[in-house]
């Protein structure tokens, strides 16, 4: 299927959905195993989980391991656990949306370097409007917690490079990508959390139907989704698409938290979707005239 067909766009779409209400729906969770385990624990097991449950349904010893590029594997590891750990620490900071739109810097980046139309710049400012209006400035009721937005940065900069990892050829299918990469990543978090001495709890009920829940909900499906959308999307339309991320995470947070944010905050949200949906379109009509030269 050409990466350019509508219909590849529209199942890119689609996967990239389902994604981000997966992924904002497990931060909902994770806040709640945050009451008991250390965050870079849960970090760790998240990938631990979905790495053992990835590698059981997509049949892992199966993998031709002398085709495997292990340079693009290890960086996209590197980047699922930093974006990972950071996120989740932002998480301890801030609210749900906020940290996600701060996060957002990440692929916003990605989309402004291979920004390449005029009507490309107008979107991502769009989105860069939309960050500026996240600051509460004297609208809000307290400040944002300026570590918990370093976090939130950092881990957008792992964002953005666990994009272009996961456009690099690998050596072997999407989905043992995210398998290996995510065991890259798990291998990079454990040891830390192995310090933690919180482990002894982790099978303990329900804790442990927690984490599968968070390792399904939060690694497994969403990253998986995400490779599949990688493959039918270039690196502009998927950082400027991940836009939408910002918006879910704020419902999920409101509808599972109770988190609420100021009349400036939803209409920076807005703006972000204005210009996630704006590049989409733009793109597509893009691409069409250049086919039809």
């Amino acid at each position: 299927m050409s990466l350019s067909s509508p219909k590849s766009q529209l199942q890119a779409l689609v996967f990239l959905l389902v994604a981000m209400i997966s992924v904002q729906s497990s931060g909902s969770l994770a806040k709640v195993l945050f009451q008991n385990f250390p965050v870079l624990t849960v970090s760790a097991l998240r990938l631990c989980f979905g790495a053992i449950i990835l590698a059981i349904i997509f049949k892992a010893w199966k993998i031709q391991w002398r085709n495997i590029r292990w340079k693009a594997i290890v960086s996209y590891g590197v980047a699922l656990a930093g974006m990972n750990a950071l996120f989740y620490l932002s998480l301890q900071r801030l609210p749900l949306g906020i940290a996600v739109a701060f996060e957002f810097i990440g692929p916003l980046s990605v989309a402004l370097y291979y920004a390449r139309q005029k009507y490309d710049l107008i979107w991502i400012a769009c989105a860069i409007v939309g960050l500026l209006l996240l600051f509460p400035f004297h609208q809000t009721n307290h400040g944002l917690d300026l570590l918990g937005i370093v976090f939130a940065v950092a881990a957008g900069a792992c964002w953005a490079l666990y994009i272009i990892a996961g456009q690099k050829p690998s050596g072997v299918s999407g989905n043992h990508t995210v398998f290996l990469g995510m065991s890259v990543g798990m291998l990079f978090l454990l040891p830390i959390a192995l310090c933690t001495g919180s482990f002894a709890h982790v099978f303990e009920s329900p804790h442990i139907f927690y984490f599968i829940a968070l390792a399904i909900l939060a690694s497994a499906l969403p990253f998986s989704l995400e490779m599949l959308a990688l493959k039918r999307l270039t690196a502009l339309s998927f950082g400027t698409l991940m836009s939408l991320e910002p918006a879910v995470a704020a419902f999920s947070g409101f509808i599972f938290l109770g988190e609420k944010l100021m009349w400036n905050q939803w209409l920076a949200l807005a703006t972000i979707i204005t210009a996630s949906l704006g590049c989409t379109i733009t793109t597509q009509r893009a691409r069409q005239r250049n086919e039809s030269l």
